[in-house]
């Protein structure tokens, strides 16, 4: 027999069942027949409009599907897209990663623009990210880069001193610094109308900071570190700066066409709880303070990449939703963070590199223990050497199942209990 625990909840997951089923819009993505046991996917009928792998791509309702549940509104499943999504796992990319020089590819607009659809157009993905970097912004204020192939981002001149985070200058006009952005925004807002949300994203000012002092990427952050200890003053100074025109920066995004914005704090995992409470949390929550002054609708994701061990510090922060590294169980962030508090992630990158049914099982896991209030994403980007027919079904798996499914299994379930 059922304790009056169970029945409550046999009826509530019904009524929820029956909701979904009446509203529920039909899936964006469908496979043509049954599922393969390899990762290859089946072609798509001639007349369904379809991409390189077989899946037919339906909009319809689905197409702002990422924007409304990171406005916390009502979804009948998680929505989908991927960090690294334009990447060099994909041939189409690499046919321009081989040619072309980093800040080429992601400063000049039709270059821009091709790599940033090229997932959408594979995958069908529910959110199209600009391609681009976190320091692009970083020459607008005085610290110059270049991305060195097989190195990454090095910086020529790093701050080390006062006199340095003096001389730095403000992004007083970003179309005049940055003018390529309202080209690529603007084009691509055009391009996924109606079709899928387009996203924008940010550096967040501790992991800016930290690639300045550095000068490049260091195992033990020991430059920055070492100013966080007996110079606090200079990095306090130099977070504020970045805080206030990184600001500056996303607004021009959201202006140019970006409907949510992701603030990535890269390098969480050299900070311990404390110090991402003092050098990292007040900057990035100042730099969300700014954005919504002017733009208080456009939902905002703060992910803090290996931060998921101080995730209780994360659950007042100002941001609209918090992305969870895949360093943390989905169901413990959900607890920690608590139920009122929207997430995003987590799936482990690497499990791409194994079997299909491996990748449909863990993108169900994460959507049902995160349930609703949540965009199914990776813990991290993905990485190079993943195979595209594992991205391809990672995203149709994440628009096949649906919350009703979650409830169905939970009713049947109880009912056999």
């Amino acid at each position: 027999a059922f304790s009056r625990d169970k029945m409550l909840r046999t009826v509530c997951i019904l009524a929820i069942c029956a909701s979904a089923s009446a509203f529920a819009p039909s899936p964006n993505v469908v496979l043509k027949g049954s599922q393969p046991a390899s990762l290859k996917l089946p072609s798509a009928p001639r007349s369904a409009r379809s991409n390189a792998f077989g899946l037919r791509m339906h909009h319809g309702d689905d197409h702002d599907i990422l924007l409304r549940a990171a406005k916390g509104e009502e979804t009948n499943r998680a929505p989908v897209w991927l960090m690294r999504q334009a990447g060099r796992y994909m041939k189409d990319f690499r046919a321009f990663s081989n040619k072309y020089p980093f800040r080429k590819r992601s400063e000049t607009p039709e270059i821009a623009i091709e790599l940033s659809l090229q997932p959408f157009k594979a995958f069908g993905t529910d959110g199209v990210i600009m391609f681009s970097d976190i320091l692009t912004p970083l020459p607008s204020m005085g610290v110059d880069f270049d991305v060195v192939k097989g190195s990454g981002p090095v910086i020529f001149d790093p701050i080390r001193s006062m006199d340095q985070v003096k001389a730095l200058t403000p992004i007083d006009d970003p179309d005049a610094t940055t003018p390529f952005i309202r080209e690529i925004l603007g084009s691509l807002r055009k391009e996924t109308e109606g079709k899928a949300t387009l996203l924008g994203f940010i550096g967040s000012p501790f992991t800016l900071a930290a690639y300045a002092v550095e000068g490049k990427a260091n195992k033990n952050c020991f430059q920055t570190k070492k100013m966080m200890q007996n110079n606090p003053e200079i990095m306090h100074a130099f977070l504020e700066h970045i805080a206030q025109n990184i600001a500056t920066y996303a607004c021009h995004q959201i202006e140019c066409g970006a409907q949510v914005l992701q603030i990535f704090e890269s390098w969480a995992h050299h900070l311990g709880p404390d110090d991402f409470s003092i050098f990292a949390k007040p900057y990035a929550d100042r730099v969300i303070e700014l954005i919504k002054a002017k733009h208080p609708d456009t939902p905002l994701i703060y992910f803090a990449n290996g931060g998921s061990s101080y995730l209780e510090r994360q659950k007042d922060m100002k941001a609209d939703m918090i992305c969870v590294d895949w360093k943390v169980d989905m169901a413990v962030a959900r607890t920690i963070l608590g139920p009122d508090v929207k997430v995003s992630g987590n799936v482990d990158p690497l499990v791409l590199m194994g079997p299909e049914e491996n990748i449909r099982k863990a993108v169900r896991e994460c959507v049902t223990k995160a349930g609703p209030g949540h965009v199914l994403n990776l813990g991290h980007g993905v990485i190079q050497e993943t195979p595209e027919e594992a991205v391809g079904a990672f995203v149709d798996e994440a628009k096949k199942f649906h919350y009703s499914d979650i409830a169905s299994a939970e009713t049947k379930e109880l009912v056999e209990a």
